[in-house]
């Protein structure tokens, strides 16, 4: 058995790389859609700070997987994952477009009734000030973060296929 077409997996970097670790989930984004673990059919979208923007390209996603930067209150460069439900506590004034983040993911489920699991995997921020470089402990986080999101995406292929095939195709948008 083959991989099933009806699964369509997407992964999308937040941020704003002007911003200095506002634009991890981009750095993250160019990291993974490099990665050679990464299975076939992936479809990887620079999100930038569009919000709403962006419900064209996920409404008929089945899994998606966020990559940002992510204020919970931890200390700078910590990883986080939120899942699912947890993702309804998103806050909303942490960087400079998690608004757009928590209104994107409250609206999709009006203009999509796919079933889809979606996981964010962030990191803490340390500065969202003006700059390209990501401080420290952020670039830090950098490749542990590029690893889970490398296993998460393994896990959805197996989860979608009877003998671990993996699609044909690889995008890019």
């Amino acid at each position: 058995m083959s991989f099933d077409p009806a699964t369509k997996m997407v992964v999308v970097g937040i941020g704003n790389l002007i911003r200095t670790d506002d634009g991890f989930g981009l750095h993250a984004l160019d990291r993974l859609r490099r990665d050679a673990r990464v299975p076939r059919g992936v479809t990887f979208i620079d999100g930038g700070t569009h919000g709403l923007e962006l419900l064209t390209y996920i409404s008929d996603s089945t899994h998606l997987l966020l990559l940002d930067a992510i204020d919970v209150g931890e200390p700078a460069g910590t990883v986080v994952r939120m899942v699912n439900e947890e993702l309804r506590g998103l806050p909303g004034a942490a960087s400079v477009h998690q608004v757009g983040l928590a209104d994107l993911l409250a609206t999709l489920p009006l203009v999509s009734t796919t079933r889809r699991e979606i996981v964010l995997l962030g990191v803490t921020p340390l500065s969202t000030d003006w700059g390209t470089e990501l401080t420290a402990p952020v670039a830090a986080a950098l490749e542990g973060l590029v690893e889970e999101a490398a296993a998460q995406l393994a896990d959805w292929a197996g989860e979608t296929s009877q003998d671990g095939a993996l699609a044909e195709e690889r995008s890019a948008c």
